[in-house]
């Protein structure tokens, strides 16, 4: 299980996030939901523009990569097979249309000294595919937790708090027998390793 303590990084606590999942947006999309296409661009159009500027592109060029990326999405979206992964497909062509556009331009123009494409890519695909990992990770686990019972996401917080609170602590504030923190924990974080969020992106990991 990934560290949950990314559910309480950035300005949002979890319980006040209600995004919906990747899954569900997809879904819609995949129907001829306009506001869900909406807001999946909307979401990821950073993720799309990031890999961009990490190929050192032109904003011209980097338009083009991107109006590329969202119309091959247009005719992939209803035979995505993993709906969950969606950021990992929009990073993987959006860095493919990023080099195919190097290469054209190489190809046109050439490079002075003969440089490498890989030389013109800020931080590679590596850190690439680490932010974009790391964004999904969050996004899942701040969606999984906003479906845990309210009791569940109060046990959660507070044992994931720095300095730690004392298990008499956590007893008192949710009338709950120290014997048994342990045992909702575990099941806590079962029902958040079900959740449809996390199910998607380990399968898809797996």
């Amino acid at each position: 299980m990934w560290g949950l303590g990314a559910l309480f990084t950035g300005e949002r606590g979890p319980s006040m996030v209600a995004e919906e999942s990747v899954a569900a947006l997809v879904g819609r999309a995949g129907q001829g939901d306009k506001d869900a296409w909406d807001e999946i661009v909307e979401r990821y159009s950073p993720l799309v523009w990031g890999v961009c500027r990490r190929h050192r592109l032109s904003r011209h060029d980097a338009d083009d990569v991107g109006q590329g990326v969202w119309l091959r999405l247009v005719e992939q979206l209803p035979r995505l097979r993993i709906p969950a992964a969606l950021p990992g497909w929009l990073a993987t062509t959006t860095r493919r249309e990023c080099l195919r556009v190097l290469r054209l331009k190489e190809t046109r123009e050439g490079y002075e000294d003969g440089a490498d494409l890989e030389t013109l890519v800020d931080g590679g695909a590596a850190d690439v595919d680490g932010d974009l990992l790391a964004a999904e990770r969050r996004l899942a686990l701040r969606a999984a937790f906003a479906r845990l019972p309210p009791q569940c996401r109060r046990l959660l917080g507070l044992l994931l708090q720095d300095p730690p609170v004392p298990y008499s602590r956590i007893s008192a504030e949710l009338e709950m027998p120290v014997g048994s923190i342990g045992p909702n924990r575990a099941r806590c974080l079962a029902a958040l390793r079900r959740a449809p969020e996390l199910a998607g992106l380990i399968g898809a990991e797996r």
